[in-house]
């Protein structure tokens, strides 16, 4: 299970939410993929993002699809539950804590209030399957997974991601990886401090 913690990388995520927002304008039902999202940190730390970002109408439509390989058996509950220990809380942002969790009368742990849970879902997905969970996602996040790939891997993985993102709809990766001179017909960088990057609308990504 990968090391992660709510608002790892916090930078990096305010900025691609903040770029996505005018994508997702106007959507009956905007749609994120968190791929790679072991036991939820990183998509409840979207969601709270998006939460502080977007009206109630608008919040209350958005869905985060939260994917992993899962080999213990054990994410979907811990996603669906949304408890955590306190020592994963601890870099949280002033205010964030008594707005989006709620103590449960175990000590220590505290539950995403349930305005936030709902927004999420986990399934199980095998990123080296090459086959995208859907169509018409506003925003991928892959972060500290493409490493773990090699080379041609990574190409086929992205060129899911730009399967399933519809035109001009936005990427974020680690900041570890560059985007390989083989997606550059897919994606544009949108940003210089990160790896976030645009779809291009003449994108040939197909299988």
């Amino acid at each position: 299970m990968a090391f992660t913690f709510f608002f790892r990388d916090q930078h990096v995520l305010e900025r691609v939410v903040e770029l996505c927002l005018p994508a997702m304008a106007g959507r009956r039902h905007p749609r994120v993929w968190d791929a790679g999202a072991a036991t939820g940190q990183e998509p409840y730390t979207l969601a709270i993002l998006f939460a502080e970002r977007m009206g109630h109408f608008a919040f209350n439509n958005l869905r985060i699809d939260a994917t992993d390989v899962e080999s213990t058996g054990q994410f979907a509950g811990i996603i669906e539950a949304g408890l955590y220990p306190q020592e994963e809380l601890s870099r949280l942002p002033d205010g964030i804590l008594e707005k989006y969790f709620e103590t449960n009368g175990r000590p220590g742990r505290f539950r995403v209030i349930e305005k936030v849970r709902r927004r999420v879902s986990f399934r199980t997905h095998d990123l080296l399957s090459f086959q995208e969970i859907g169509h018409g996602y506003q925003l991928v996040v892959c972060k500290n997974v493409l490493l773990h790939f090699g080379p041609k891997e990574r190409v086929e993985v992205l060129k899911m991601f730009c399967r399933a993102l519809e035109p001009g709809a936005f990427l974020a990766t680690e900041q570890t990886q560059e985007m390989p001179r083989q997606a550059a017909p897919w994606f544009e960088r949108v940003a210089g401090d990160g790896q976030l990057f645009r779809k291009m609308e003449s994108a040939a990504c197909a299988a």
